[in-house]
């Protein structure tokens, strides 16, 4: 068959499903916001998949009513989107399948170019006025009442996509719930997958920071990951229960992952970044010596993020209900003692006291106790990561669950059957 995969961040969610179906003998595409360059004037390809790149015309219009920038948005990539297809199509490629991540609009009309396609778009999360992640913290609320409209619109997008898509996939049952019926009944849920004979405990380990501090499993390491330090994935609330924790625990080094940029939720006042912000506000309770014990990695790369897991004595994972991240699974499946927030849709991977520790999120002096405790209890630890870890193999492994469960969707699809 021909496939065809829409992600303005190619290959995202689909990075272990494209190459899979490559492997299976079909030809595969990928059509993509990121510059690609081709070798020797040949097209560009991944993994055996070729890379068609697309680009907006034209910009935002400039003080557009703000209810409707981000549809503008979309729109314009999905113009992108849908003008890179029909030069595809001209150029002779007919997808039998289509499978994209709807987020950005970029799929919004390519069943305009290929009618006959069967579309299945990646369910990620469906927005919601109450009980989801907005109006979640007290600590910042919805300044404009009119917030709610400006929601609203902002599920056209997702609307529009349930007239045109065959299917939907989901990574977890709880962002697969937030969307309403009748299209949550098209959705199948299957995690993207985790290499869990990768990802896997490692006490040999060791990581050098700044080139002269070398930590082992011999050493306290308190491990905590965003892509972007900010209020949806807790960064205030782990901040705030530093102070005690370090106090308490004198010999901890505090690893710290993240961007000082925002991924989800609002910016903070204009020139300041919530990384600072917080960091900002407990340094006054914190010694010098004990502050030296934290580290700030920033970004880091994929071949120093495992053994940066690995290394951990305990992991914190704090989110608001919201998309669940895979670096909470990869911690699992590394085996880590996992300290984290009680909230959707951390619930389906961390049974308290079984998988993980889970705390209210926002109570900062229980997250510094359970942090302690652990810390204080070496076959807690030991019972906790190994049953993360084979209830990351039962659920989340990618070769043996939710690679095979992905082809499956994608072969219900089209009612064919798939190769292998």
């Amino acid at each position: 068959m021909n496939i065809l995969f829409i992600h303005q961040n190619f290959p995202g969610q689909f990075k272990f499903l494209a190459p899979a179906l490559v492997q299976q003998g079909h030809t595969v595409a990928a059509m993509t916001m990121q510059k690609v360059h081709a070798a020797n004037e040949k097209t560009p390809e991944w993994q055996g998949i070729k890379l068609v790149p697309y680009s907006a015309s034209r910009g935002t219009t400039p003080n557009v009513h703000p209810w409707v920038s981000d549809f503008e948005t979309k729109t314009i990539r999905g113009e992108a989107c849908f003008r890179a297809a029909l030069k595809l199509k001209a150029e002779g490629f007919t997808p039998d399948v289509i499978i994209a991540h709807p987020g950005w609009g970029e799929s919004l009309f390519l069943k305009d170019v290929w009618p006959q396609a069967k579309l299945g778009i990646y369910c990620e999360f469906y927005y919601h006025p109450q009980d989801a992640d907005v109006g979640f913290d007290p600590e910042f609320p919805v300044k404009d009442e009119g917030d709610v409209c400006r929601l609203r619109l902002k599920n056209l997008n997702n609307l529009l996509h349930f007239e045109v898509a065959d299917a939907g996939i989901s990574p977890t049952h709880w962002q697969a719930s937030t969307f309403p019926e009748p299209f949550r009944s098209n959705i199948t849920v299957v995690h993207d997958g985790i290499d869990t004979e990768a990802v896997a405990p490692n006490a040999g380990v060791s990581l050098t920071l700044n080139g002269d501090i070398t930590l082992t499993r011999a050493d306290e390491v308190i491990t905590f990951v965003n892509r972007n330090l900010e209020p949806y994935r807790g960064y205030h609330i782990f901040m705030r229960a530093l102070p005690e924790i370090l106090k308490r625990r004198p010999k901890a080094r505090v690893l710290i992952v993240g961007g000082d940029d925002v991924s989800y939720g609002a910016r903070p006042e204009e020139g300041k970044k919530w990384k600072d912000i917080f960091a900002a506000e407990v340094r006054p309770l914190i010694s010098d010596a004990d502050w030296a014990r934290v580290h700030f990695l920033g970004h880091i790369p994929y071949q120093h993020f495992i053994p940066l897991l690995q290394l951990s004595t305990v992991h914190v994972y704090l989110t608001y209900p919201f998309v669940l991240s895979w670096s909470l699974l990869e911690a699992m499946s590394v085996g880590c003692a996992i300290v984290a927030s009680d909230t959707q849709p951390l619930r389906e991977a961390i049974k308290h006291d079984d998988t993980g520790r889970l705390v209210d999120f926002f109570d900062v002096p229980g997250l510094a106790k359970e942090v302690c405790a652990l810390l204080d209890d070496p076959a807690a630890r030991q019972r906790l990561g190994a049953s993360a870890r084979v209830f990351a193999q039962a659920n989340y492994d990618l070769k043996t669950i939710c690679l095979p469960r992905q082809l499956a969707w994608v072969q219900g699809l089209t009612g064919m059957v798939l190769p292998g």
